[in-house]
């Protein structure tokens, strides 16, 4: 089948460019923008079974006025003292003046007696800023306009003002966000052309990925954005960077794996067009089972309950079938036709290399193989035991540069009043039925809701248009965001609210913490599912492709084994070695993105080397040093390129993205260093022809030197 599309491919080489041409012109001209299916809501993303979701829709029914969102306006005085009578009157008329400079998209200006701290250190005007999206740079715009207005409004008072809350910490970060994906993205296109250029010391060979994969990721944008129209999917805005980080990285495997098979065949003495098409006979069956791997991988996350993973999957699996035709068709037609001026100006590909690293690897492999797979595999063990200790951290904030306005505002608005302040537990007390509440029930609910587990302070209960609902804001003891803080809303003190309801009443806890607590939920479940589905999935896809039960076991619980390896890793170094309060919860999920899909890649090129090279007559020792030997250098090359990728993360200033680019780095290297080029082929080689049962995947096809495929004639051009 490879064989025939290879003949095919590099037959008819213009024509199929000419097609590629053709389609991506016609894709990019009727497709819509990916901007069209974007939510930047994670709360949109949770099903509507959880609490937090149904007490938000409540509360948008029973509050139609509110706001979308909440500047506050932290003021205290420019000498740390406490605020006297007259401060606290001045704080009054500015927020008189700013509610007169008719600000656009704010409203309300809300301060007085309750919104002095107890210690008098600070004072707060809550303004409401308004927009039907919470991205809307409207409201950029309206925090930038209320921080021009506070000096000239304090002038002359004594007292000194900053701006906090999430649009506001939005403003002050945007900036780093920018410098630091402008530096990742500079960053990554160097690194891709710099490691292939020392690879094959080739411009060519460098620009190849970088070109294709541009091209390919326009052309999967706008069928991602299609299919999202058709099916009504909603994306995260991360979607953009995360394709452009999946295409980047199997791109670039899958090419490397056809020009080291393709410089190989040179090096035997193919012409240019024979040597294609047996590259893609050869490589085109592992390619196409490690992007299936991957799809299945990705399609896996249908079955999440987040919406976020649900919708995330599908586009992420267009995007490898998009490079998966794109590696069978479009690069073969390219290469071939620049045949060895693809490794231009180098002639370093007609020299066989002689004592490589890659072979003295694969001779020690070959010859202790229990030594080998004992060591490699302690190595992972001892990495996965840090899983141990995994805490999942949702404060973003503290991630970010702590020296800017809304940070330390934040710090001075948390000292004057409870840690929670800033993102108060919203309660929505309602009787369902549409019977108004009465004031002694509010009231009788606000004052139980008070002695509730890690509340500081009960805010004035406040009355819908809806009579059936009132709400009462809870502020938390503790960080609102912080693994305490969700915990306790998670486990006791919604059940302590739900208890205190008055008969005939139900009340329902909402707000930030809430909606992390049931994120945090809904993640747990939905790792517990996805992992094992996608692993049994994988296992088949090997299965299939190998025709055996045994090496698609080994190989499965090796690659689970490297996932809780990396993130084990990566709890020692964040949790252990840095003392953060835990990694970021969307971790484990990126784990299985990059780690888990994509590095099984590594594995299936490695094994399928390995019955190459048995199906040549050699016995599993030997076959396991060849492989690694010849295999080697690809998984190698296209492991250091894609941890690379992600390594330069770690450039920013951002903990989330450190995290990440660490964690996933890591996890590559561990997967094409560890696990595919040492763990996997000696255990191959321990268990020997077994690895292969039922199947005789191992045995040799023939009894004499294989021809080549029959070159392929000028005419046929």
């Amino acid at each position: 089948m490879f064989e025939r599309l290879g003949r095919f491919v590099v037959g008819k080489a213009w024509w199929v460019i000419a097609g590629w041409v053709l389609a991506a012109i016609a894709i990019i001209a009727t497709t819509p923008s990916l901007s069209d299916i974007t939510s930047a809501d994670q709360e949109s993303f949770l099903p509507h079974s959880y609490e937090s979701v149904q007490a938000t829709e409540l509360g948008m029914k029973a509050f139609p006025q509110q706001a979308t969102a909440t500047a506050t306006i932290v003021v205290k005085r420019a000498d740390g003292k406490p605020l006297a009578p007259a401060d606290e009157a001045r704080v009054g008329q500015f927020a008189q003046a700013l509610k007169a400079r008719n600000i656009p998209a704010t409203s309300g200006y809300q301060t007085g007696p309750p919104a002095v701290a107890p210690d008098k250190s600070v004072q707060v005007v809550s303004v409401g800023l308004d927009a039907t999206n919470p991205n809307d740079p409207a409201l950029l715009d309206s925090v930038r306009a209320l921080r021009s207005a506070i000096g000239p409004d304090l002038a002359g008072s004594g007292l000194t003002a900053g701006v906090a809350g999430d649009v506001a910490s939005f403003v002050d970060n945007e900036d780093t966000f920018n410098k630091a994906f402008a530096v990742v993205g500079v960053a990554t296109i160097i690194l891709i052309i710099g490691l292939i250029l020392i690879i094959f010391r080739s411009p060519i060979a460098a620009l190849l990925p970088v070109v294709v994969v541009s091209v390919v990721l326009t052309i999967t944008t706008g069928l991602v954005a299609a299919a999202g129209k058709a099916f009504d999917l909603n994306v995260s805005q991360d979607l953009q960077t995360i394709l452009l980080i999946v295409l980047f990285g199997i791109g670039t495997d899958y090419i490397l794996f056809l020009l080291f098979r393709y410089r190989e065949r040179l090096r035997a003495g193919d012409d240019k067009r024979t040597a294609m098409v047996v590259s893609v006979q050869r490589v085109g069956e592992v390619i196409t089972s490690a992007a299936g791997a991957v799809i299945v991988a990705f399609l896996v996350l249908l079955l999440a309950s987040l919406g976020f993973f649900g919708s995330l999957g599908p586009a992420l699996a267009i995007a490898v079938a998009v490079m998966l035709i794109t590696s069978l068709t479009l690069i073969p037609a390219v290469v071939s036709l620049l045949g060895r001026y693809v490794f231009w100006p180098s002639k370093a590909w007609q020299r066989t290399p002689k004592a490589t690293l890659s072979r003295r690897l694969g001779t020690a492999v070959g010859r202790r193989p229990a030594l080998v797979a004992a060591a490699s595999g302690a190595l992972l063990v001892a990495l996965a035991a840090g899983v141990l200790s995994y805490k999942a951290d949702y404060d973003f904030s503290a991630g970010f540069p702590q020296d800017t306005e809304s940070a330390k505002a934040a710090k001075d608005l948390q000292r004057g009043f409870a840690a929670g302040a800033l993102a108060p537990t919203e309660v929505y007390l309602t009787t369902g039925n549409g019977t108004p509440l009465t004031e002694q029930q509010v009231t009788d609910f606000a004052a139980a809701a008070a002695k509730a587990p890690g509340v500081a302070r009960v805010q004035p209960p406040e009355r819908a248009s809806d009579p059936s609902v009132a709400r009462v804001n809870l502020l938390l003891n503790e960080n609102p965001v912080s693994n305490e803080a969700i915990t306790l809303v998670r486990d006791d003190l919604r059940d302590a609210v739900h208890e205190a309801a008055p008969p005939g009443t139900k009340a329902l806890v909402g707000g930030t913490t809430a909606i992390f607590a049931d994120i945090n939920s809904a993640n747990n479940r939905d790792l517990s599912v996805i992992l094992p589905v996608a692993a049994g999935l994988i296992a088949l896809i090997l299965a299939l492709l190998l025709r055996s039960l045994v090496a698609p076991i080994y190989l499965v619980i090796a690659v689970l084994l490297n996932f809780a390896a990396t993130l084990g890793a990566t709890v020692y170094l964040f949790q252990g070695l840095q003392d953060k309060p835990g990694v970021t919860f969307q971790l484990p999920i990126i784990l299985y993105l990059f780690v888990v899909a994509i590095g099984t890649d590594y594995n299936i090129l490695m094994i399928a080397r390995l019955r190459e090279e048995a199906r040549e007559g050699n016995e599993p020792h030997q076959a396991a040093a060849i492989g690694v030997e010849h295999a080697g250098p690809t998984v190698a090359a296209a492991g250091l390129i894609l941890a690379g990728t992600f390594g330069v993360l770690m450039l920013a200033p951002i903990s989330f993205l450190q995290q990440m680019g660490f964690a996933v780095a890591i996890g590559i290297v561990l997967s094409a260093f560890v696990m595919s080029m040492f763990f996997v082929p000696a255990l191959t080689a321990l268990i020997g022809h077994k690895a292969w049962w039922p199947g005789h995947g191992d045995e040799r096809r023939v009894t004499g030197p294989q021809a080549p495929p029959e070159p392929v004639s000028v005419a046929e051009v």
